[in-house]
């Protein structure tokens, strides 16, 4: 493998989490270590619908977290992006009122909620839309809304491409740190896509589990489950954190992004464009695939995906005995958020040794030829660990993270 490497070192500063297990990263960490599953049925639906489940933000009060203009000015997706930037915000121990520092949001479906519900209430009972309609359907607003609060004045951009929005995200803003427009970027993510319009689309495509159980890799799995959440990083360069003194949490080795053009929504039946994404984010990273510890899957517990996503890592891996784990078996599909929190959970497998196991597996699919994470097997030494995201279009994204020596 062609050695290449990052022009000039990256490190993860920051970290926050908003997710069906747990808000914050230590309660997120915690969920994981528990075997806390977050799915739960979704109430409010009404009786035209069949029982429908999802990971679920449960006992959350905006309020608690926000001032209530932004409660009021920010719709689900955006508050939980904007908690979870607050977080690694705070961790970082970043100075507010910055030209240096640029914020990049991810988000797979934006405001599909307000504009399912907006449509729904004109429909039925005549009433218009109101003045704040456009600024809480909009991605890129939560974004602007965490600059205007913290007086960021670096680049700013929102990606939107698929479930691989959140990992897709966290390589733009490395590309911004690479390019010298920024010494630090925030990078955030948000979704709660949990309405009917969308989950009637899902269920005539036959994807979603009818049982609520989402089971990666595992011979019993019926479909993905929704879930909805943040995520978010703060990305530093090597001057920016040694000029301040402090300890990053991981260092961003590579990424990569890709397309299968193959299907708008199915990805290729042999992984190919999985495969070739995880190969150039390791030569990206400049190192081999021996050096890879452990991989969080995109594993959605859809029989086509897991199968080419595993023919994808046995193609790259050479049937090396990687660990694998997918989290989504205890978050459901985060969709644009997860590729941050899944990120985040390869930092914690790093930090903590221990890897997140694979929710809801007891009879492991032979299909899947891969190294899945148990319980017996979870406690690890994790120095490079792979996140990988993948989305409808055939989007594939890939990031490589490492323990640092700072």
């Amino acid at each position: 493998m062609k050695s290449m490497g990052l022009s000039k070192k990256i490190y993860i500063t920051g970290m926050g989490a908003v997710t069906p297990v747990g808000i914050g990263v230590d309660n997120f960490l915690a969920g994981l270590r528990s075997g806390k599953c977050g799915i739960t049925p979704i109430e409010g639906l009404g009786d035209s619908m069949p029982p429908c489940f999802a990971g679920q933000i449960r006992d959350y009060n905006p309020r608690d977290y926000l001032p209530m203009r932004l409660v009021q000015d920010l719709e689900p997706f955006m508050q939980y992006a904007f908690i979870a930037a607050g977080e690694a915000f705070a961790q970082s121990g970043l100075v507010e009122n910055s030209s240096r520092t640029g914020v990049i949001m991810g988000t797979a479906l934006g405001g599909i909620s307000t504009i399912g519900d907006t449509a729904v209430k004109y429909a039925s009972a005549g009433k218009s839309a109101g003045p704040k309609f456009l600024t809480k359907a909009m991605g890129n607003i939560a974004a602007a809304q965490f600059a205007i609060a913290k007086g960021l004045r670096g680049p700013s951009m929102t990606v939107s491409t698929a479930c691989s929005s959140g990992g897709d995200a966290v390589s733009l803003a490395a590309l911004m740190l690479l390019s010298g427009a920024a010494d630090a970027m925030v990078v955030m993510a948000g979704e709660a896509a949990i309405c009917p319009t969308m989950i009637q689309s899902l269920l005539k495509t036959g994807a979603l589990s009818k049982t609520g159980d989402c089971r990666p890799f595992d011979t019993g799995r019926n479909g993905f489950v929704l879930g909805e959440g943040g995520g978010a990083l703060v990305l530093e360069t090597e001057e920016s954190v040694k000029a301040r003194g402090i300890k990053p949490i991981a260092e961003l080795l590579g990424f990569a992004n890709n397309t299968d053009a193959y299907n708008p929504v199915s990805p290729h039946p042999e992984g190919m464009g999985a495969s070739a994404c995880m190969e150039a984010a390791l030569e990206c990273a400049g190192i081999s695939p021996d050096a890879v510890d452990y991989i969080n899957a995109h594993g959605t517990a859809t029989h086509m995906g897991d199968v080419a996503e595993s023919l994808a890592i046995g193609r790259v891996f050479g049937g090396r005995d990687v660990f694998v784990s997918s989290t989504k078996g205890a978050t459901g599909h985060m969709m644009g958020a997860g590729g941050i929190t899944e990120l985040i959970a390869c930092c914690l497998a790093i930090r903590e040794s221990e890897m997140p196991v694979s929710l809801g597996l007891s009879d492991k699919d032979p299909e899947c030829p891969i190294n899945v994470v148990t319980p017996e097997n979870k406690n690890s030494s994790v120095n490079i660990a792979m996140s990988n995201a993948f989305g409808f279009g055939g989007q594939n994204s890939c990031v490589i993270v490492g323990k640092t020596n700072i």
